[in-house]
């Protein structure tokens, strides 16, 4: 026999933060990330004029800034 208990501490979701950018809604972490990886590209290619340094370090800031900002959205979006 199969039955379903429901959850005694639902967890609710308040609104992301959006952007729209050609007709589809963005979250704004990933706005943020990509925008920070752009500034952090140009900066390094300025300091190191290295164009393999360049991407790789903006690659790399950006990856760490899109998961960390997507891990702080979700903690503050899920309430106990």
């Amino acid at each position: 026999m199969t039955y379903a208990l429901s959850s005694t501490t639902p967890r609710r979701r308040t609104h992301v933060g959006t952007v729209d950018i050609a007709g589809t809604a963005w979250p704004v972490y990933k706005v943020e990330a990509l925008v920070l990886g752009v500034l952090v590209f140009l900066g390094a290619l300025a300091l190191t004029t290295s164009l393999q340094v360049a991407v790789l370090t903006s690659a790399a800031a950006t990856v760490v800034v899109w998961w960390t900002l997507l891990f702080v959205e979700r903690r503050g979006t899920v309430r106990r």
